[in-house]
């Protein structure tokens, strides 16, 4: 019986994981392309609660621009 040599399994393993690798990466980039980030609009009331909460903690400032910070 012919036993493989321990080069030819390595060689097997690493084609194996490399290929598994490039089809997991192949379906999260399909996943990530059906459910893309939208970026959200900023609502009216949360417009109105921070210019409130704001002017409460600084009386007389004025709000030019509300943003995330991620």
């Amino acid at each position: 019986m012919h036993s493989p040599d321990l080069l030819s399994i390595c060689l097997t393993a690493f084609i194996a994981v490399f290929t598994l690798l490039a089809v997991l990466a192949i379906v999260m980039r399909l996943i990530a392309a059906i459910f893309a980030h939208k970026e959200p609009t900023i609502d009216a009331a949360v417009l109105a609660a921070v210019t409130a909460a704001v002017s409460a903690v600084y009386p007389g400032t004025i709000i030019t621009k509300v943003e995330e910070v991620k």
